[in-house]
């Protein structure tokens, strides 16, 4: 076996470990569970907008941040918050303790699943526990028809940016003003990651929401 498929075979079995360990998240018990999100960054995604006659064109490029950046933990990370619709959470606990989850809520409109949380403490990353977490969410979103699923991430966050795109995710969209009117001189662009699911059911517009977006 060579050393390539070794590490491979390695990865699915603490994956297929770490699923095993997976409890859904009774929500009248983890509501308002405080996720303690922290983050070094040594780069970023630039993100150029330029505009001609012809239209425009969209630039993310991978670069160097003059300074590594520190993501502390930020309050309004919580678990099953009240704007979120018809949420599902999963998540490994340890003696009473959760030390990693994910949440997940429906956008009906769209028949589009957001992975609105996902949070693996820090002494237990990179041992698969992410991974294993999102094939519930992606479990989730095809049981359901689901037709994409989504997440929101920042330019700056470079290792969830690095996870996401190795598990499947591609860019999908951004919002240049998402947090503040100077994200892009920030270097914190919300960008929108997705995987294109086959098989999910294509919204149709109705007659009155097509009358409102007119």
């Amino acid at each position: 076996m060579s050393e390539r498929n070794f590490t491979i075979r390695k990865r699915d079995i603490e994956k297929s470990h770490h699923a095993s360990r997976i409890v859904p998240l009774d929500r009248e018990k983890w509501q308002g569970y405080e996720f303690p999100f922290h983050y070094v960054s040594c780069n970023y995604y630039d993100v150029e907008i330029d505009r001609s006659d012809n239209g425009f064109q969209v630039l993310f490029t991978k670069k160097p941040l003059d300074a590594p950046f520190e993501h502390q933990p930020n309050e309004h990370d919580k678990l099953f918050q009240p704007w979120w619709d018809d949420i599902k959470a999963w998540g490994i606990v340890e003696n009473g303790c959760l030390i990693a989850a994910i949440e997940t809520a429906v956008e009906e409109w769209s028949n589009r699943l957001r992975v609105t949380e996902l949070w693996v403490d820090g002494a237990h990353r990179r041992k698969g526990i992410a991974a294993a977490l999102m094939d519930m969410a992606v479990g989730r979103a095809k049981e359901e028809n689901r037709r994409v699923i989504m997440l929101e991430t920042q330019s700056r966050n470079e290792g969830a940016i690095a996870f996401y795109l190795s598990y499947g995710f591609t860019l999908i969209g951004f919002d240049a003003c998402c947090y503040g009117n100077d994200d892009l001189n920030r270097k914190e662009v919300r960008m929108e990651l997705g995987i294109y699911l086959d098989g999910g059911k294509q919204h149709e517009q109705s007659s009155q929401q097509d009358e409102v977006r007119l």
